[in-house]
């Protein structure tokens, strides 16, 4: 006779044997990891204005640093460790995104660079760009009426 019968069971059968995630802990590395990672962008930002640029031209410079060293720290795997150490702390909307663009292009390397780069390096990121291009759309749509 199996002692787990019901779905209710099961789960208090499985919060017993699961292990006890660290909570505050992991919060505290998300926190300041993901901080450590908006200052490099804020230092970058800040030093191509003391340089000069204008402000638009600066934050493109910041979004093609972070993009770029999130994809270069995704190859050497470095990344990767790091998410694992700071967890959502990594997912700061450009470096996250980086990463989720590099990581299937790496994996899929030895089917070739155009049916195994080329094609998988959007697996993960079409739907995000689809559904965020729909959305801003529709909500550009709307302020067309409303604004």
């Amino acid at each position: 006779m199996n002692p787990i019968e019901t779905p209710k069971e099961y789960n208090k059968y499985v919060e017993a044997k699961a292990p006890k995630s660290p909570i505050l802990k992991d919060c505290f590395n998300a926190f300041w990891v993901g901080g450590l990672i908006c200052c490099l962008g804020q230092v970058i930002l800040e030093f191509c204005l003391y340089k000069g640029l204008d402000q638009t031209s600066s934050s493109t410079v910041v979004s093609i640093c972070l993009i770029g060293l999130s994809a270069l720290l995704t190859a050497l795997n470095i990344f990767n460790k790091l998410g694992k150490f700071a967890g959502a702390g990594t997912l700061v909307p450009i470096t996250g995104f980086a990463n989720s663009i590099v990581s299937p292009a790496i994996e899929y390397k030895s089917e070739g660079y155009v049916m195994g780069v080329g094609a998988k390096m959007f697996t993960v990121a079409g739907p995000v760009l689809v559904f965020g291009i729909s959305a801003s759309v529709i909500i550009g749509i709307i302020a067309c009426f409303f604004v």
